[in-house]
C-alpha cells in the first residue's frame, strides 16, 4: 500500500540524530520497536510492543500507529476492541489509518460499523481511495443494505475509481449478494475490465438466487477459467439445492483438467452429503489421501460430515477420533451427523465430551444437540442449554437458536417454557410461528394453537405448508372437524398450498375418528398422490374405534400390499378382530405373523432423572433397582384396585387366564417408567416420560388415577400427542 503524501508529524523523535538522506517513514520501517510486531503471537506481546513504543515516542508518529492497527484490527492474533482504542487515542487519523480500521471492522464481521467508520471517514475530510471501497461494499454486502451501496457507487463514480479491478468487482459482488442482479450486469456491462475475477462475482450472484442458466452462460463466456470460477459455478448449483448438477460439473472440471482447491473439495464433499452420493464422496477423499491434503482439518471436517449424513458414521467417528487437534467445527459436524441419523444418544455422550473438553460450544453445536434433546426428551439438558444460551448468545441475532428452544420445550413436556422462549423473542420468523403452533397442538391445546395461528396472519406472516400441518393437527387432537374443513379448503384456495400427506393424514384421521368413513375415503380417492401407509394406518386406527371390521380388512389389505413387512398392520388388525370377539381371527392373524417372523415393535418407555435417562420395556427385569421398582408397582396396584380401577382385558389373547392378562398390564413399560420416577424423585416432582407406541387404554386410565392418588402431574410423550395427568384428569380429554 502506498504511503499518503502527507509528512508523517514525528516530532518526539531525534530526527538529528538519523541520516538526513534518508525519508523519515523509511526509517521508522526499521525501527527495532516496530520491527517486533512481526514477531507478535498475541495481544499480550502486542501490549508489551506497545508499551515500548510510548517508551521511545513513537506513539506520536501516525505510522507506528497505523502498524499497531494494523496487527490489532487484521492480524489473526489481534484484537478489534484493543484497535479501536488506539484509533480514538489519535486526533487526525491519516487515510491509511482509515483504511485499515474498515478493513479490519469488516473483516471481524462488524459490518454496520465498518460502513459507520466509513461515514466518520468521509465527515473528517479524508478522501476514500481504491483500498477503502472494496471493504466498505464487502460490509453494505453482508448487511443487504443495497441503498447504502447505491450511494457508495456513486462516490466512486463520482471520483473516478469505477475503472481500478477491485472496486468494479466489489460492485458487482454487493449488487449481485443483495439480489440486484440487473445492477450487478449493468455494472458489468458498461466496463471493459472483464476478466476472470468480474465474471465470477457476477455468476456467483446468479448462481446464490437460482438463476443458474445465467450463471453458465456467463461461466462460458469466460476467457481463461481458473478455479474460482469453477468453484462459483459448483457452489450455485449447491446453493440451489440442484446437487446431481454441482456433482456433474465437478465431473466437468476434473476433465477440463483443473485442480480443485481446498473451497471446491469442501463444496463438493456438501454436495455429496446432501444427495447421499457416498461413492463419489469415497473417491473424493481417495484424492485428497493422494494430494496429501488428509491432515486439512477443513477437509477432514467436510469428510467427517459426508459421511455421517451419507448413513456412515463409523468412518465419520474414525476420522474424527483420527484428529489430532479438533476444532468446534469437528465436534458440530459429528454432533449433528448423530442427530441427522437419529443417534441421539450417542449426539448427547458426544456433546457431554465436548464439554469436558474445555472448547466453547457455538450457536451451530446447539442448533445440532437441542434436536436430539427434543427426541428423546432431554429436559434437564436442555434446560442446561437454555441456560448457557442466555448467558453467551443473549445477544445472538440467530433466530434459529430461538426457534429450536422452542421445539425443545415443548417436545420435551414445557409447553409453558416454549411459550415464554416465544414471547421472549424481540424478533421472529415464520419457523418460530410454526414451532409454536405446532407446540401447542401435539400438547392438545388446540384453541391456543389456532389463536396464536390469527395472530401471526394478523402480524404479517404468510403461512406455508408447514402451518397448515401444525393447524390441521390442532383440530385433529381436538376433534375440530368443521374448523379442520375449514382450514382444509382455506390453505387450497386462499393460500394456494396443495395438500401433502400430511396434511391428507390429519384430515383423514379427524373424518375416521368422527366416524365419517365415506367422506375420509372420499378423500383418499382424490387424493393427487397414492395414499401412503400413514394415511391408511390412520383409517385402520378410526376402524379399530369404531369397530369397523368390514372396513378394517379392506382398509389392512392395503396397508399389507404398501408394507408387507410391518407388523403393525397386522396388530391393529388383529385388536380390531379382538374388540369384536372374533378369536379365531385374531390367532390366524397372530398365527401369520409369527409365520412371517415379524414381531410387535416392543413398547419402550423412557424417563429422566437427573439427566440420566432410564429405559423401559414391557416386564423388563434388568435394571439395577428392578426390586424396588416391582414392590413399587405392587404399591400401585393395590391401590388402584382400592381406588376401583378395573382392568379391560377384552384385547389381550384368549388364551391367557384373566389374572395373568391383568399382569401383563400393569407391566407395561409406561407403568415401570412411572413406577421408577415415583421411588427416584422428591414427592411433588412432576414426573415425564417418553414412549415409542400410542399409549393404551388400560395405561392412560391407570395413570390417571395414579396421578391422583400420588398426587403428582405426569407428563406422558406417545407416539401421537403429549398426555398431561393431573388430578385423575388428562388434558386429552381421553380423545386421543
Amino acid at each position: 500500500m502506498a504511503m499518503p503524501s502527507t509528512s508523517v508529524p514525528i516530532s518526539p523523535f531525534p530526527l538529528h540524530l538519523l541520516p538526513s538522506s534518508d525519508p523519515p517513514y523509511k526509517l521508522l520501517q526499521n525501527h527495532p520497536s516496530l520491527s517486533l510486531l512481526s514477531k507478535c503471537k498475541t495481544i499480550q506481546t502486542l501490549k508489551q510492543v506497545h508499551s515500548h513504543i510510548i517508551k521511545t515516542g513513537l506513539h506520536h508518529t501516525q505510522f507506528a500507529l497505523s502498524k499497531l492497527i494494523q496487527f490489532c484490527a487484521v492480524s489473526p492474533f489481534g484484537d478489534l476492541p484493543y484497535a479501536l482504542l488506539l484509533f480514538e487515542s489519535i486526533d487526525e487519523p491519516n487515510q491509511v489509518i482509515w483504511n485499515t480500521m474498515i478493513r479490519g471492522l469488516s473483516l471481524g464481521s462488524s459490518y454496520g460499523l465498518a460502513l459507520e467508520f466509513y461515514v466518520k471517514m468521509i465527515w473528517s475530510g479524508v478522501v476514500p481511495n481504491t483500498f477503502t471501497f472494496p471493504f466498505v461494499l464487502k460490509s453494505c454486502a453482508k448487511m443487504a443494505s443495497t441503498q447504502e451501496g447505491k450511494q457508495i457507487h456513486g462516490q466512486v463514480l463520482k471520483l473516478g475509481l469505477d475503472s481500478d479491478a477491485f472496486v468494479h468487482t466489489s460492485l458487482i459482488s454487493m449488487y449481485a449478494q443483495n439480489g440486484e442482479l440487473g445492477n450487478a450486469q449493468l455494472v458489468f456491462d458498461k466496463s471493459p475490465l472483464r476478466d476472470a475475477v468480474s465474471y465470477t462475482a457476477l455468476i456467483s450472484g446468479y448462481g446464490s438466487t437460482g438463476y443458474m442458466e445465467n450463471a453458465r452462460e456467463l461461466f462460458d463466456e469466460i476467457p481463461v477459467r481458473d478455479v474460482v470460477s469453477w468453484n462459483a459455478m459448483i457452489a450455485g448449483y449447491v446453493q440451489t439445492g440442484q446437487y446431481e448438477e454441482a456433482l456433474a460439473f465437478f465431473e466437468e472440471m476434473i476433465g477440463a483438467t483443473v485442480v480443485p482447491n481446498e473451497s471446491t473439495l469442501v463444496t463438493i464433499l456438501s454436495a455429496c452429503a446432501q444427495s447421499g452420493s457416498l461413492e463419489l464422496g469415497k473417491w473424493v477423499r481417495s484424492w485428497i489421501d493422494e494430494h496429501g491434503l488428509g491432515f486439512n482439518i477443513h477437509l477432514v471436517n467436510a469428510l467427517i460430515d459426508m459421511y455421517s449424513k451419507c448413513g456412515d458414521l463409523d468412518t465419520a467417528f474414525d476420522l474424527f477420533e483420527g484428529l489430532q487437534q479438533r476444532d468446534v467445527i469437528s465436534w458440530n459436524v459429528m454432533i449433528g451427523g448423530y442427530t441427522h441419523m437419529g443417534c441421539y444418544k450417542e449426539a448427547l455422550g458426544l456433546f457431554r465430551q465436548m464439554l469436558l473438553s474445555n472448547l466453547e460450544p457455538s450457536d451451530v453445536t446447539f442448533l445440532s444437540i437441542l434436536p436430539a434433546c427434543a427426541n428423546l426428551g432431554a429436559f434437564d439438558l436442555g434446560k442446561w442449554i437454555h441456560a448457557y444460551i442466555d448467558k453467551n448468545f443473549q445477544k445472538s441475532n440467530n433466530i434459529s437458536l430461538w426457534t429450536s428452544l422452542i421445539d425443545m420445550y415443548a417436545k420435551c413436556g414445557s409447553i409453558k417454557a416454549a411459550q415464554q422462549v416465544f414471547n421472549g423473542m424481540k424478533q421472529k420468523s415464520l419457523a418460530s410461528w410454526n414451532a409454536m403452533i405446532s407446540g401447542l397442538a401435539m400438547h392438545g391445546r388446540a384453541e391456543n394453537a389456532l389463536e396464536l395461528f390469527s395472530r401471526m396472519i394478523s402480524e404479517g406472516f404468510k403461512p406455508d405448508n408447514i402451518t397448515f400441518v401444525g393447524v390441521l393437527s390442532a383440530c385433529s387432537h381436538a376433534g375440530f372437524l368443521d374448523l379442520g374443513r375449514m382450514y382444509f379448503s382455506s390453505m387450497v384456495k386462499d393460500y394456494a398450498i396443495s395438500p401433502d400427506m400430511l396434511h391428507y393424514g390429519c384430515m383423514v384421521n379427524l373424518l375416521g375418528r368422527a366416524g365419517l368413513f365415506d367422506e375420509a375415503e372420499a378423500l383418499i380417492q382424490n387424493m393427487e398422490m397414492k395414499p401412503d401407509g400413514a394415511i391408511w394406518g390412520s383409517l385402520l386406527g378410526a376402524c379399530r374405534v369404531h369397530k369397523r371390521v368390514e372396513l378394517g380388512e379392506s382398509v389392512a389389505k392395503h396397508l399389507f400390499e404398501l408394507e408387507p413387512e410391518n407388523p403393525g398392520a397386522y396388530v391393529l388388525l388383529s385388536n380390531i378382530y379382538a374388540g369384536a370377539g372374533r378369536w379365531d381371527d385374531v390367532a390366524r392373524i397372530r398365527t401369520l405373523l409369527n409365520n412371517k417372523g415379524m414381531k410387535k415393535v416392543p413398547g419402550c418407555s423412557s424417563i429422566e432423572v437427573d439427566s440420566v435417562f432410564h429405559e423401559f420395556l414391557v416386564s423388563d427385569k434388568v435394571h439395577p433397582r428392578c426390586k424396588e421398582i416391582y414392590d413399587m408397582l405392587n404399591e400401585v396396584d393395590t391401590l388402584l384396585e382400592k381406588a376401583g380401577f378395573v382392568p379391560d382385558t377384552s384385547e389381550v389373547l384368549q388364551d391367557m387366564d384373566d389374572e395373568w392378562k391383568e399382569g401383563a398390564l400393569s407391566h407395561h413399560s409406561e407403568k415401570l417408567a412411572i413406577a421408577f420416577g415415583l421411588i427416584s424423585t422428591k414427592p411433588g416432582t412432576t414426573i415425564r416420560i417418553v414412549k415409542n407406541l400410542r399409549v393404551c387404554g388400560n395405561c392412560h386410565s391407570a395413570t390417571k388415577l395414579i396421578s391422583k392418588i400420588f398426587n403428582r402431574e405426569i407428563i406422558a410423550r406417545d407416539r401421537n400427542r403429549f398426555h398431561h395427568f393431573k388430578d385423575g384428569f388428562c388434558s386429552c380429554k381421553d380423545y386421543w
